[in-house]
């Protein structure tokens, strides 16, 4: 018999229950103050909206040292029937250290059977095995200039959104990219498109502070891999972080709702080498001017 989203949510509200009691003081354990009660009312009105996918943040003192190490966690509404979005971080860790942290995390979890909860188990991995890695990281700095230049990667992520307007999330955006030394743009308007190039950690650290707590109608629509002996900033097509902004399309008043000119966009992104994105952000040839 097949499972349903109402029997997979209550089963996270359970494993939500456990990792309270498991972490009980103040800040081990941050989630939206509404995350819990809006799929408790959806429970009771099955018949109503998909409440947001719930996330939340854990908090773990790792080690005699007690370093704080991170593991945030983002839940499918049919989770545990799907894998767990998963990513663990601590300011003690190099970025190599902490990119090697979550291939090992991912890995393990999804050698674990679906169909079962496992944030709790994943707990206690980032905690039985994330000391290596802290250990590793201070002589890793230390031998980081003797090491002969080895290989980086870039990572670019093209990511859609029903609309950006509120200036708190340009913020948030703007902000995240600049501390990460990330570069690409945001279009703002109604669709949104952000691009970000840098390392694959910084991009995926980016890609989880934005959507935390909660940020409806976004996905990451394409990603791009390229590898490199040298610096991957001779492989960035963006030489900052930009703020894009077209004519709005139509007069829709005082509303702040408006379609972009996606002829211009389209321009933008063949000027960057990017035609090619237009059809996978939006699903048509790139000739037309607008829709």
């Amino acid at each position: 018999m097949a499972v349903t989203v109402k029997e997979c949510l209550e089963l996270q509200l359970l494993e939500v229950e456990m990792l309270l009691s498991m972490f009980p003081k103040r800040g081990e354990v941050s989630l939206d103050e509404d995350a819990v009660p809006s799929i408790q009312r959806y429970l009771r009105n099955a018949d109503g909206a998909l409440p947001p996918q719930l996330e939340y943040r854990i908090a773990l003192d790792v080690g005699e040292a007690k370093v704080k190490v991170e593991l945030q966690v983002l839940l499918p509404h049919m989770y545990p029937q799907v894998a767990p979005q998963l990513f663990a971080r601590s300011d003690a860790l190099h970025r190599q250290q902490q990119l090697q942290l979550n291939t090992d995390l991912a890995s393990h979890i999804s050698s674990l059977g679906l169909g079962d909860l496992c944030v709790c188990e994943a707990v206690q991995w980032v905690k039985d095995n994330s000391l290596p890695f802290l250990h590793n990281s201070k002589t890793s700095s230390e031998c980081a200039s003797k090491e002969v230049r080895v290989k980086e990667m870039l990572h670019r992520m093209w990511i859609y959104s029903h609309h950006i307007y509120r200036q708190e999330l340009r913020k948030k955006i703007f902000d995240s990219a600049k501390k990460l030394n990330l570069t690409g743009f945001c279009l703002t308007g109604k669709p949104g498109i952000i691009c970000v190039e840098g390392l694959r950690e910084n991009c995926e650290e980016f890609w989880h502070d934005i959507r935390y707590p909660n940020w409806k109608h976004i996905s990451c629509k394409h990603v791009e891999n390229m590898e490199t002996e040298g610096s991957i900033d001779n492989l960035r097509l963006f030489h900052g972080f930009e703020d894009l902004q077209f004519q709005a399309h139509g007069d829709y008043g005082l509303r702040n709702d408006y379609h972009m000119d996606l002829g211009q966009f389209l321009e933008f992104l063949k000027q960057h080498q990017s035609a090619h994105i237009f059809q996978i952000l939006f699903g048509v040839e790139g000739k037309l001017s607008d829709n």
